[in-house]
């Protein structure tokens, strides 16, 4: 069995305002100028010799530690590779301690925060309506105004 549905209109006797309290979080950008300290280190290409020298002690010392053709071989480009290195190191550490220019600089910083506040928000109506001479409430999401559209279903019961 099927039933038949029509639309009809109500007068709206009530409307209130439904609302509710949120809890907002609003990020807002802080932002602020900071003076930093800029260590500089001029380039000193000039100390080769400790690099050269450590080299080639590294080159003799692995030369040295190395048994058979190629073992003396790998071991002297290994000890090579570390002479280098530490001679590297050392002139730079050298240059880096004597030669640092202390250097300012202003640079901008800047944080989110976030804000925190309650908001009272519409969230929709509550409706009363006299429908047939019988009281109905319903919440809708709107203001339905002075009248309420229904849509009315009827169907026969056996």
């Amino acid at each position: 069995m099927s039933g038949q549905t029509t639309y009809e209109y109500a007068d709206v006797i009530e409307t209130r305002p439904v609302s509710q309290i949120v809890e907002i979080s609003e990020p807002m950008e802080q932002c602020w100028e900071e003076e930093v300290v800029i260590d500089r280190y001029p380039s000193r290409s000039g100390f080769r010799t400790p690099v050269l020298v450590s080299t080639i002690i590294g080159g003799a010392l692995g030369n040295a530690v190395g048994n058979g053709k190629s073992n003396k071989r790998i071991s002297a480009v290994v000890g090579a590779m570390l002479g280098h290195s530490i001679g590297r190191d050392i002139v730079t550490d050298r240059n880096r301690s004597r030669n640092a220019v202390r250097d300012y600089e202003t640079v901008q910083r800047c944080e989110t925060a976030y804000e925190q506040f309650e908001e009272e928000r519409l969230v929709g109506y509550q409706v009363t309506y006299l429908y047939n001479g019988e009281e109905y409430s319903v919440r809708t999401d709107s203001d339905p105004g002075d009248r309420i559209r229904l849509r009315v279903s009827i169907q026969p019961v056996n």
